[in-house]
């Protein structure tokens, strides 16, 4: 029975309604899904997935489930939630009908699909709360196997506790690293690269983690013999079973309609998860999927009538009625009073949440309506409003969106009129409310932004020592290390040998293994590590060891990591720091920029381009004081240039979203950013010598960039733009020239046309010639200045072509 029980006798009476009480958890979860379907179907709702046949499992699993553990799955687990006292009736109606009030949908507050649930890890203004004391659930998203690699950080998160105790004292997010991370997956969606990624890396890690695959044999319409070698996920996987020859899993089967069966199967996983730290596998067989995938199609098209058939007879709230009657828990009689009971509840609960949903839209329907009147009782074109007004009246069922294509309608019908001021004033107004519903949160809004803190300058001794650039950064992460016992480095080659750049020299002896730590070559679930990790109040640094291989993690930070606190309404964050290092090396693989690709796939994260190891050590340190996730681009040709060794290591932080003038001049105003920059300060020296004075600009962070308009600033005295960047054509630089001319209105004091200077697009060639001839050189940046100039005094700057 339940997990705070397994110590406890429980009397015949104390078991029977324990095991009622489940039942009834179950049958409202079903009640939910069937009623959620018409409501799909009627148009009340746009779009449903349920969890219906997978209700007597989530029971078992709930049970297991102690305060601080910290589930990871997909949308089929409403029944779970209900269990655990996450979800009632009509926070999940709220979630069906997109209700965008955070207090009645709580998973999402209307941003996410039904089935897509979320605990609160923070309060209303960004803070975290003691998680140990709650059950609690990461935000899901919808990419199949996508909350597998979020699932290994949160299962890593108890091993760090429990080796490194101080990094917790106040037992905030973890009581001795007792807890254990629980994923649920579809058995289709075992045929995800990440799926496999994040099993294998929790069978080498040996994390608490508990993984039930629900296997109903199909995934979406296509049965698993398409999906699965030999049609069974733990048969071949039964190689990663622990054995007197090694650390692996456990792996155990069950069906999904022994209740029984299942709770004592959960009960032992939960076990050796939390006390041993071994994973475990949970193969939960035999299930079924009454409605089929989702309410975009019926499974009647692709399943036979013999699969109908015994889906029926085999579905687990069924079997479990059954098995209630044949043990004398309770009789039919009884089961069918309390299913009516339930049936009606769940439609109450529904109507309430419909309720709840809509009352706020026709009190803003009526708002408007009395502002139109009043428009048209002064309008030479009231019969027209007047049919506006009586198209919104006649809505029963009104949408916010049907408000304000109202109310911009009759707009375009005064826009000369007196009384536009008022419509004006109600259109704004209602923007201002209600936008926010919809779009707050991607960055953080607490006291710990990162735009809040504060800039502190390095500073020098008289007789600073020039190192290898690399140095500071080691030395820098050498500080941190010994003062956030809270903060772990990992990736490839980032411990023993102390990253392949050797800005980690030296501190995993230091430190310990635990902090400073080698992975295996799987950047997603580097990422996964680092997100979950982040979730449970640590503040990870994930190394991906080269800026290309990115892309193998740009979907999980894409998905998940940049979205998390938006999808649930600033109550979860996962302040992770990403590592990399990329620009001007050699060849496709190692020298790439795909910087346009990075920043319009993780808004919601800091992307920072500093330009030496000064910069980016001083990023850290601010990253480090702030709540929000970040990547962060070293220069890959930068480690071995020198620099002056600050005396404020570890103190000095560069601030993010401001751009750095590095050369005044009054001619042109050069923006770029990382290592293209000393390629510009090059030709700029060379363009003096013709007299041609430019201003050279670093972006320096670009999600931020330049928050200070300082750009413009810098036009309203050259006049002329140029962004040079080594990204592909259309890169980087139209989203620095979309910034520039249309958020900052540099275009106002332009005398030339603004011009870009990018590589080819195509990815570098190898080699030195490769690079000369696929990304911007030193003289490719002289001759387009160059060229701009010659437009301005072709006397004084003839064609050099």
């Amino acid at each position: 029975m339940s997990q705070n029980k397994k110590n406890t006798a429980l009397s015949f009476e104390d078991f029977k309604k324990e095991v009622i009480q489940d039942y009834t958890i179950a049958k409202i979860s079903r009640e939910c899904s069937l009623l959620g379907r018409r409501e799909v179907l009627t148009g009340k709702a746009k779009f449903g997935i349920f969890g219906d046949g997978k209700e007597v499992p989530q029971l078992a699993m709930a049970k297991a489930f102690q305060n601080g553990d910290f589930r990871s799955g997909y949308y089929r687990d409403q029944t779970f939630m209900m269990a655990i006292g996450q979800l009632n009736i009509q926070q999940f109606f709220a979630g069906l009908f997109g209700d965008a009030n955070i207090e009645n949908d709580p998973m999402s507050g209307g941003r996410q699909m039904g089935g897509h649930f979320a605990t609160h890890s923070l309060d209303e203004n960004g803070k975290w709360k003691k998680l140990t004391e709650q059950k609690n659930s990461s935000g899901d998203i919808s990419p199949t196997a996508g909350q597998m690699p979020r699932l290994l950080g949160l299962a890593q998160a108890s091993k760090y506790y429990r080796a490194i105790p101080e990094a917790d004292q106040n037992q905030q997010f973890s009581v001795s690293g007792n807890e254990v991370a629980w994923g649920t997956i579809g058995n289709a969606s075992t045929s995800e690269g990440l799926f496999f990624e994040t099993i294998n890396a929790a069978g080498v890690l040996q994390v608490p983690m508990v993984m039930s695959v629900w296997d109903d044999q199909y995934g979406i319409s296509v049965h698993a013999k398409y999906q699965t070698t030999k049609e069974n996920i733990s048969e071949i996987l039964k190689g990663f079973q622990r054995d007197e020859h090694g650390n692996g899993y456990e792996i155990l089967r069950v069906k999904g309609w022994d209740y029984p069966a299942l709770v004592e199967t959960y009960a032992k996983a939960s076990q050796i998860a939390r006390e041993e730290h071994v994973p475990v596998l949970i193969h939960v067989q035999e299930l079924t999927q009454p409605q089929g995938h989702s309410t975009s199609g019926s499974h009647e098209r692709y399943k036979s009538k013999e699969r109908l058939a015994w889906e029926a007879e085999q579905d687990c709230i069924l079997q479990m009625r059954n098995w209630m009657i044949e043990a004398n828990i309770a009789t039919a009689e009884e089961l069918d009073v309390l299913d009516k009971d339930l049936k009606k509840q769940v439609l109450d609960g529904k109507k309430e949440a419909w309720k709840n949903y809509l009352d706020p839209i026709i009190a803003e329907r009526n708002e408007l309506v009395a502002v139109l009147q009043q428009v048209a009782a002064q309008s030479p074109n009231k019969v027209f409003i007047e049919k506006h007004i009586a198209d919104l009246q006649e809505l029963k069922e009104p949408i916010r969106r049907d408000v304000l294509i109202a109310a911009r309608k009759v707009l375009r019908l005064i826009v000369q009129e007196g009384s536009k001021t008022l419509l004006l004033q109600f259109i704004e107004k209602y923007y201002a409310a209600v936008q926010p519903k919809y779009s707050s949160h991607l960055f953080s809004v607490s006291d710990e932004k990162a735009q809040n803190i504060q800039e502190v300058a390095p500073t020098y001794d008289v007789d600073a020592e020039e190192v290898d650039a690399r140095v500071i950064l080691r030395d820098n992460f050498d500080y941190i290390l010994a003062n956030h016992k809270n903060v772990t480095v990992f990736g490839e080659d980032s411990g023993n040998i102390g990253d392949v750049n050797q800005g980690l020299e030296g501190l995993q002896e230091k430190h310990g293994e635990e902090r400073v730590t080698d992975t295996g070559i799987r950047e997603a679930t580097i990422l996964g590590q680092g997100i979950g990790m982040a979730m449970r109040g640590l503040r990870p640094i994930a190394e991906i060891q080269y800026l290309d291989y990115l892309l193998y993690a740009i979907q999980i930070m894409s998905d998940d990591l940049a979205t998390l606190q938006y999808r649930t309404v600033g109550r979860q964050k996962a302040p992770l720091i990403v590592r990399t290092r990329g620009h001007r090396l050699e060849g496709i693989w190692h020298s790439g920029s795909p910087m346009g690709m990075i920043i319009n796939a993780i808004r919601g994260m800091h992307v920072l381009v500093p330009r030496d190891m000064t910069k980016a050590a001083g990023f850290y340190n601010t990253l480090l004081e702030s709540d929000e996730p970040a990547l962060l681009i070293e220069c890959l040709n930068g480690y071995r240039l020198k620099e002056k060794m600050p005396n404020n290591i570890g103190q000095f932080k560069t601030a993010i979203g401001v751009v750095e003038t590095i050369k005044e001049g009054t001619d042109l105003t050069i923006l770029s950013y990382g290592s293209t920059l000393r390629i510009v300060e090059q030709a700029a020296k060379e363009l003096m010598e013709v007299g041609i004075d430019v201003e050279i600009i670093d972006a320096q962070s670009l999600l931020p960039f330049d928050i200070k308009h300082d750009v413009v600033k810098s036009l309203a005295k050259t006049n002329r733009l140029l962004v040079v960047d080594e990204d592909v054509p259309g890169g980087a630089s139209a989203y620095l020239l979309q910034q520039v001319l249309e958020v900052q209105k540099g275009y106002r004091h332009l005398d030339s046309e603004p011009q870009t200077l990018t590589s080819k697009e195509h990815r570098p060639a190898y080699g030195t010639d490769g690079d000369y001839f696929s990304k911007p050189s030193a003289e490719d940046v002289y001759e387009k200045v160059y060229d701009i100039m010659h437009e301005v005094n072709p006397t004084k700057f003839p064609k050099l072509y």
